[in-house]
């Protein structure tokens, strides 16, 4: 096949299909850590940023990649740049929305979280009930790139995925 005709959008619609291993309801797309897509005569290189450097699924990802463009008929090669680093403002509405909707409160505006690192209040909403009467647990949640919040009204935990 010459890889030649193949459209960008159509390997991004490939690529369409590869969910992120902590967070199963969104796609790479979603995260926004596809960074640039390249289709050359014999292969296609896929350019992808660590949501956090050393971020422990990114191999998995990078695997999949290769793997789901394989069985599309496409070799790959899979590269990861730490430049520009990844900011949770990649992450696509539609993503926040999944998020959101699967139990994890997606990142607020980059200053929310700056505030809270200075020793102000982070308000974040309750995925559960709807809630800003919330408190966060533990700086660390399930993953390194989540905190731990507590909902004072319905009394359930959630994570809140980190502004970065």
């Amino acid at each position: 096949m010459n890889r030649m005709m193949v459209s960008n959008q159509e390997i991004r619609d490939i690529l369409s299909t590869v969910t992120d291993p902590e967070i199963p309801v969104l796609t790479v797309e979603d995260m926004g850590i596809i960074r640039n897509i390249d289709i050359q005569e014999s292969k296609v290189v896929v350019t992808i940023t660590p949501t956090y450097s050393g971020c422990p699924a990114m191999d998995h990802i990078a695997t999949d990649i290769r793997t789901t463009l394989k069985e599309a008929g496409y070799e790959s090669e899979v590269l990861s740049v730490l430049s520009p680093p990844w900011s949770s403002l990649w992450i696509s509405e539609n993503g926040r929305k999944k998020m959101e909707a699967y139990g994890i409160a997606p990142p607020m505006e980059p200053t929310s979280d700056k505030k809270a690192l200075l020793g102000g209040e982070r308000i974040v909403k309750c995925t559960h009930c709807g809630s800003t009467n919330t408190k966060m647990i533990s700086q660390f949640g399930s993953t390194a790139c989540k905190a731990l919040f507590q909902c004072a009204d319905c009394l359930e935990p959630f994570d809140y995925f980190k502004c970065i």
